[in-house]
């Protein structure tokens, strides 16, 4: 008994030693194995192990440093083995992205769909299936696809993977995962998109290195978020937590599909943003460009002052959101995705400064709203890392999560 219990310790620590070591080039990028070393704590010889267990399963390579090609000893690094894939799907009442995400986040593909219209659950199956299948062919003779991980604008059951609520696409308790793995044959993570975009801009972008922020999302479905407490995700007790557009900034405001009046998200739109500048038809890709473009052109007086009024009205409503939650949360940054990132830009500055201004000065007067960096890839690289997270978890299982 005590020789199972003994042999039992050493693969578990084994097993997490892996886990560390691939989940640290993963999020880090390449890494040598002297880096890894000092990372880990782990001796020399033990990472030489554990490198050489993930390049036998096919989880990461070694190469040589560019800088250390020409002159002095040959610097191997370890890096993450980007032919190992989740693809991606991302659901809009415009559009439907699909993305295929390499470990490192490398992103070899990102393509959008543009609908006329949001799409029911069956039929945004039944599409994501035609599109799957006729990537088959590449998929099995250059990659190894860990499964689909979707970001739903919406509620998700997180354990079943049921969309219980989208209200913008019209869904309500479907029963998306199970759907789309018996129509694909990958397995299906289902979560909802701010939340994979916070988990992305907390590895990979604006909240690296900041153990407390939170993240808003702007999209055409409306204003999503998430929160960081302590370098952890914040779910809540059904796993909603985050949900910032529903907070209520204007109760004399326009009624919202949540019941309530004046929420974030009826004050703050997208849609609203585009009309006033005159635009018609763009794509939230677009719209930082576009909305650049339209303030700096040649507009008339009269349509200056009307985006201009539009631009302050909704910079205001957003600061008022924002100070509530920097004040209930004490958060070092706020992070701004989607089209809110256009409007803090569009503003100046004017959007830290209200949020300072205006807020607990206890809390609010140091806080800094900065942008999500990933851009477009973000919602791509976040439903990703819903597919990674068992492989990171337990390096072991890559053979049972590949099949």
């Amino acid at each position: 008994m005590g020789d199972q219990e003994s042999n039992a310790g050493v693969a578990s620590t084994r097993r997490g030693n892996l886990s560390r070591l691939l989940t640290s080039v993963h999020r880090d990028g390449p890494s040598s194995r002297a880096a890894l070393t000092r990372q880990t704590g782990l001796n020399r010889s033990t990472i030489a192990g554990l490198v050489a267990e993930l390049v036998g399963a096919g989880l990461v390579s070694e190469g040589i440093a560019e800088s250390a090609r020409s002159v002095g000893r040959p610097s191997p690094l370890v890096i993450a083995e980007s032919s190992v894939v989740a693809l991606t799907v991302n659901p809009d009442i415009d559009a439907v992205t699909l993305g295929l995400v390499g470990l490192g986040g490398v992103v070899h593909k990102r393509v959008r769909y543009p609908t006329s219209g949001s799409l029911t659950a069956d039929e945004a199956v039944n599409l994501v299936e035609a599109l799957v299948a006729g990537m088959r062919s590449e998929l099995d003779s250059r990659f190894s696809v860990l499964g689909i991980g979707v970001a739903v604008p919406g509620l998700v059951e997180r354990a079943t993977g049921t969309v219980t609520l989208a209200p913008h696409l019209r869904w309500r308790d479907e029963p998306f995962a199970a759907r789309l793995t018996e129509a694909t044959g990958y397995r299906c993570v289902v979560a909802n998109d701010a939340r994979t975009a916070l988990v992305a801009e907390g590895l990979f972008g604006a909240g690296r290195g900041r153990p407390e922020f939170v993240y808003l999302n702007g999209s055409a479905s409306g204003i999503g978020g998430g929160i960081v407490a302590a370098g952890r995700p914040v779910l809540g007790r059904h796993g909603y937590a985050g949900e910032f557009g529903h907070r209520v900034v204007h109760p004399g405001g326009l009624p919202c599909h949540c019941g309530r009046i004046g929420c974030l998200e009826t004050e703050v739109r997208r849609d609203r943003l585009l009309a006033a500048v005159g635009l018609d038809d763009v794509t939230a890709e677009q719209l930082p460009q576009a909305l650049t473009e339209a303030l700096a052109e040649g507009l008339t007086r009269k349509r200056s002052t009307e985006v201009r009024a539009e631009l302050d009205r909704q910079v205001g409503w957003l600061a008022q959101g924002l100070s509530d939650v920097v004040t209930a949360l004490d958060p070092e940054a706020v992070v701004l995705g989607g089209f809110l990132a256009t409007l803090a830009d569009a503003s100046d500055g004017r959007l830290q400064e209200l949020v300072r201004s205006t807020g607990f000065a206890a809390l609010s007067g140091d806080i800094e709203v900065v942008a999500a960096e990933l851009g477009t890839d973000l919602l791509t690289i976040g439903a990703a890392e819903l597919i990674f997270a068992d492989l990171l978890a337990d390096p072991q299982s890559y053979a049972s999560l590949a099949s």
